[in-house]
């Protein structure tokens, strides 16, 4: 919400945004603080040793949300090449993310919801793709 404010008064944009990509700033923001929770909790599993994968995949992901979400956020100048990488980085680090927490979903609800929140960011990281022209 508080991004389409800040992004609509930017004197580049004057108002004219891209929704697809505003949508995808914010589930960047969301997933990284949600992996990086995640993490947490696999880190107080009793089991820790067989989630260190996990932790990794979360850790990392939550580290190419928070990049993504800032590059993305940015509207003075111009590097929309970058801006695509980034999204494309972040899909791939949310899917990986999100296929590693499934497979203990079924015994961590941590790694269930995070990868409900890899899911959905992937997903808007695609759509912001598909906004940008070429």
């Amino acid at each position: 919400m508080h991004v389409q404010e800040m992004i609509s008064t930017h004197p580049h944009v004057k108002g004219d945004t891209n929704n697809a990509l505003i949508r995808c700033i914010e589930e960047c923001y969301s997933c990284a603080q949600v992996c990086t929770s995640c993490a947490d909790a696999c880190l107080g599993e009793d089991m820790v040793q067989r989630l260190t994968q996990c932790i990794r995949l979360d850790l990392d992901c939550a580290d190419v949300c928070a990049a993504t979400g800032s590059v993305a956020t940015r509207r003075t100048g111009s590097n929309e090449e970058v801006i695509r990488q980034m999204l494309e980085a972040c899909a791939t680090a949310c899917r990986l993310c999100a296929e590693e927490c499934e497979s203990h979903a079924g015994m961590h609800e941590h790694c269930r919801i995070c990868a409900e929140s890899c899911r959905r960011c992937e997903q808007a990281c695609q759509s912001a793709l598909g906004s940008m022209g070429r």
